[in-house]
């Protein structure tokens, strides 16, 4: 079984998955030369966003929406932090100025 390195339209990756929900995984393979690595790569792809899945990479809006929201994630992580310092310091001059006082019997 000689495997040749080839690439695939959309149309014939859609063929091929369901020629193996038909067929069967390994004769469908075989009979096409596509790795099993792909074939369930392929199949995730196609399962979790439809055709869009098959085109190469991604769209310049996609990856401006992924740049934007990580900065987006990076100033938020900031922000907690900043908040989480805020009330340690509050913390630390309520104790300086209410001690814990030791009440006599």
């Amino acid at each position: 079984m000689s495997m040749n390195k080839r690439t695939f339209t959309p149309e014939e990756k859609k063929a091929i998955l369901q020629e193996a929900r038909d067929n069967g995984v390994k004769l469908t393979l075989e009979k096409h030369g596509v790795y099993p690595a792909t074939y369930y790569n392929w199949k995730k792809k196609y399962e979790t966003m439809g055709d869009q899945g098959f085109s190469h990479g991604m769209t310049p809006g996609q990856l401006k929406e992924i740049r934007r929201l990580e900065k987006e994630n990076e100033m938020l992580k900031q922000i907690i932090a900043e908040k989480e310092l805020e009330a340690k310091m509050k913390d630390e001059l309520l104790k300086k100025k209410y001690p814990l006082r030791k009440e006599k019997i």
